[in-house]
């Protein structure tokens, strides 16, 4: 090869260098905050596999509790944040409005109530320690469940724990329940320190997350929250036609193999495109009413969010 044609082709490597950074420099960039909750694993899929870059987004997932994300939206450090139904009811109660663009997933037995000793039900939950998440879906979910048995949280002792530290500390002796979610209810069981007394399999449709954005950042960049939508649904045909693969990334994430991320999927319901369109339409209006006036009354809001802008269903449809 000669000199110029080393020099050639040098300059066009060297220009398709800068054209492909000048591409994503063109990506507007997202942070979305979330956990490790299986139910939000495609959304690592879609960023582990160029989805989102393919969709023309450039997304930036950061994992935090669910406690500080509101707080990391106001300020702008994030722009998108995947939870429940509940816990968006709590921010937007606390001043900071959301809208829900896009249902993900419910949990289908992904989460639970571990006990030890004579705790066989909820009912018998009076008086004991339990170790659980404050201003998230385990507390809301706990108090749901109470609700059923005519008691609420003043009749349990409560200690606040991240999901994955109450089910350590459950493990490791500590509290008489634990309430916690997969991956770490998988821990809980395969451990043998306790009984899981229930899980959602028996609450349908009252843990369920959703994907939002503040109602200004939906105005402004509709084409953003259209790209990061359509990432979604192509992530789950991404499982659907590599199903293996497709586990054992979004299991790397949090440290499991494609096979236990298996056993934790299976307690997790994602909504593609129809259910998606049927729940953001039919289903979430009322739900979220629902969730505003437990959540009142079990006195995790102060007051009642205003919902009337909570859901934007045009991106689904």
């Amino acid at each position: 090869m000669t000199g110029r044609t080393i020099g050639l082709v040098a300059a066009i490597l060297g220009l398709a260098a800068v054209s492909a950074g000048a591409v994503a420099q063109d990506r507007p960039k997202v942070t979305l905050a979330m956990s490790g909750w299986t139910g939000f694993a495609p959304i690592t899929l879609a960023q582990k596999t160029g989805i989102f870059e393919r969709n023309g987004v450039d997304v930036e997932i950061v994992k935090m509790p669910t406690s500080n994300r509101h707080q990391a939206m106001a300020s702008g450090d994030v722009q998108a944040i995947t939870t429940t139904v509940d816990t968006h009811i709590l921010y937007a109660s606390s001043g900071v409005p959301v809208t829900q663009v896009l249902v993900l997933d419910t949990s289908s037995g992904g989460d639970g109530i571990a006990a030890r000793g004579d705790i066989s039900s909820v009912a018998d939950l009076r008086d004991k320690s339990v170790a659980v998440q404050f201003g998230g879906v385990p507390q809301f979910w706990l108090a749901y469940l109470l609700k059923q048995e005519g008691l609420s949280l003043e009749d349990v002792k409560l200690t606040n724990l991240q999901p994955k530290d109450a089910a350590n500390a459950f493990v490791a002796g500590q509290f008489d329940a634990a309430v916690t979610y997969e991956p770490y209810l998988s821990t809980v069981r395969d451990s043998g320190a306790g009984t899981v007394i229930v899980t959602s399999a028996e609450t349908p449709g009252v843990i369920v997350d959703t994907l939002a954005f503040q109602p200004d950042y939906i105005e402004q960049n509709p084409e953003v929250v259209e790209a990061m939508v359509k990432s979604w649904f192509e992530a789950l045909d991404y499982i659907e036609a590599n199903r293996d693969e497709a586990f054992a990334i979004m299991g790397a994430d949090v440290n499991q193999t494609a096979e236990q991320f298996a056993e934790s999927a299976a307690n997790v319901s994602w909504y593609g495109r129809e259910a998606n369109r049927e729940y953001m339409t039919e289903t979430l209006p009322a739900f979220l009413e629902e969730a505003n006036e437990i959540m009142t009354e079990a006195k995790l809001v102060r007051r009642p969010a205003d919902t009337s802008t909570m859901i934007d269903g045009s991106f689904v449809k």
